[in-house]
């Protein structure tokens, strides 16, 4: 395979773009100035370069933060001088610490944020699970989210009375059979471990139509699913 064909099947390997769009952007390349070119590959490895993947909700942000872990955490995981990399979100004091929400991608944190419409923490599955697939585990980042919660709301049992524990989940899934599919794995497998705890959990209601995608779903609507999540 020559250069061209496999520069448009690595683009065709980006979401929501078919084969012609692939090679629409390689002949767009094509048509661009030496320095274009330089820059966009430049921009490409400095955002890769700088980029760091939040600890805890597992989301990508620029730079990075260190923020120490509690004691009573650093005590269960026997990591006493572990530095979490978190981004401004996890790392925010004034974040409502009680409220957790699952999205699948960081597409769908931009969204819900530029709302305005929620305070608290967030968790990035990572993707959906589709329909018929049968390793939800190799899909998602579901193993996280139950050590997450788990941990959180038994903190005060290992002796970190400061610890705000999770009393609600909102499951903020797109409104696709994959989406709702992808809720009802997660959701089961929260009941499991979360049914001897004070904690609820909820999806977002029906201000997003059925085949929805979050990512493209404008900000009132946001604030509609949000108040009337069930």
């Amino acid at each position: 395979m020559d250069n061209f064909h496999r520069l448009e099947e690595l683009f065709a390997k980006f979401p929501g773009i078919g084969p012609r769009q692939a090679k629409r952007f390689v002949y767009y390349l094509l048509n661009k100035s030496p320095s274009f070119i330089k820059e966009f590959t430049q921009l490409v490895e400095e955002v890769k370069k700088t980029s760091s993947e939040c600890d805890q909700c597992h989301r990508f942000f620029i730079g990075k933060n260190g923020a120490r872990l509690s004691g009573a955490k650093q005590s269960n995981q026997n990591l006493k001088s572990k530095i979490l990399n978190l981004c401004s979100i996890c790392s925010d004091p004034s974040r409502d610490q009680s409220t957790l929400m699952v999205i699948a991608r960081d597409s769908d944190f931009e969204t819900v944020e530029k709302s305005g419409a929620y305070k608290g923490l967030y968790f990035i599955l990572g993707g959906t699970v589709p329909v018929l697939d049968k390793e939800p585990d190799k899909r998602i980042r579901l193993k996280q989210l139950l050590e997450e919660v788990s941990e959180k709301n038994s903190s005060k049992k290992g002796g970190d009375t400061n610890s705000t524990q999770f009393k609600e989940i909102i499951l903020s899934l797109n409104a696709t059979p994959d989406g709702e599919h992808t809720g009802t794995i997660v959701k089961e497998a929260l009941q499991k471990v979360t049914e001897k705890l004070s904690l609820s959990i909820s999806m977002l209601g029906r201000g997003l139509s059925t085949g929805a995608e979050l990512e493209y779903v404008d900000g009132e609507t946001i604030k509609n699913a949000l108040k009337n999540r069930a």
